[in-house]
């Protein structure tokens, strides 16, 4: 009997321990799972939180001039107005204002994607004397603020007789701008060096090699580079301040600030014409998004 109450015992402590486990394993479960609801709820606040600006502008957008200011805020109009987008058009060229902008930035983005592709090569896959010390001159001039450099280079553009024109806004990004040269190189670092010599064995060029074995595997990273140097240009108010007079040459961040100064009392204008200058953006980032962030997860730190 003895021995039948021993085994029992032993029996029930068994199960009592096989169903601890379970106990914890749900317990733990249930704070996993309420700590994941409470950072996606504080992320649905701030992300809410941080998109009210972009409501407000979109709604005053469609408003009458007497419904702006109209305490509490009518976020949906009972009659939208969609007539502001184009009335934007016909007080103003933002047309035109809206070409300059794509000639600039094209040729921004293509001139930085290229010279850095060809630069982030030369410093990371060839082997030349001096390269790291190259590339420290390189990253020291990302130290410089931009202001440092603004008089020197408006003097150079004055001498070139290049004033109101569209090159000294793009011009600049065809010589390898430094953080996208950084980027490029630390991505093209952590491709292994056999595809280079694979390649060579086959009798591929340095040319041929980079454009058809390393840029294809940098995609990412070079979509990265495309988007950044994008959105610069896109956005650059500073440059066409400085170097451009003549109000057709404007870009949309120039000629949105001179569409507000003339017709800042007439706040649904200013903010669809705000519209008309995110809407792009906002296109680009959607579709982009992707290998924007895989771009910059991606990108390697290798000190080499």
């Amino acid at each position: 009997m003895d021995a039948i109450r021993t085994a029992g015992q032993g029996r029930s402590t068994d199960s009592a321990a096989a169903r601890v486990p379970g106990g914890a394993g749900r317990d733990t479960r249930w704070v996993v799972g309420s700590r994941r609801l409470l950072l996606h709820v504080v992320l649905i606040v701030l992300g809410i939180t941080f998109l009210m600006p972009l409501l407000w502008v979109a709604s005053t957008s469609l408003k009458a001039p007497g419904q702006v200011f109209e305490v509490p805020v009518d976020w949906i109009p009972n009659q939208p107005r969609w007539s502001n987008y184009g009335e934007v058009f016909t007080r103003l060229p933002f047309a035109t204002f809206i070409v300059n902008t794509l000639v600039v930035t094209v040729l921004g983005t293509v001139g930085s994607v290229l010279s850095a592709i060809t630069a982030a090569y030369a410093l990371a896959r060839l082997g030349w004397a001096g390269r790291r010390l190259i590339f420290g001159a390189m990253l020291a001039t990302m130290m410089l603020p931009p202001v440092v450099t603004l008089v020197p280079m408006f003097v150079i553009f004055k001498q070139l007789h290049l004033i109101d024109t569209f090159y000294p806004l793009w011009l600049p990004a065809w010589f390898a701008p430094a953080f996208y040269v950084f980027l490029l190189r630390q991505y093209m670092m952590t491709i292994p060096k056999e595809f280079d010599e694979a390649a060579k064995v086959d009798g591929a060029s340095n040319f041929r090699i980079l454009w058809q074995v390393i840029v294809p595997q940098c995609r990412p990273a070079v979509a990265t580079v495309a988007i950044f140097a994008g959105l610069s240009h896109y956005n650059d108010f500073m440059g066409p301040l400085i170097y451009l007079s003549q109000n057709e040459k404007y870009t949309v961040p120039l000629g949105l600030m001179w569409f507000q100064g003339r017709f800042g009392q007439f706040w649904h204008l200013v903010m669809a014409a705000t519209m008309i200058t995110i809407i792009p953006l906002l296109v680009l980032f959607l579709l982009a998004q992707k290998h924007f962030v895989r771009g910059i997860t991606l990108t390697g730190l290798a000190g080499r």
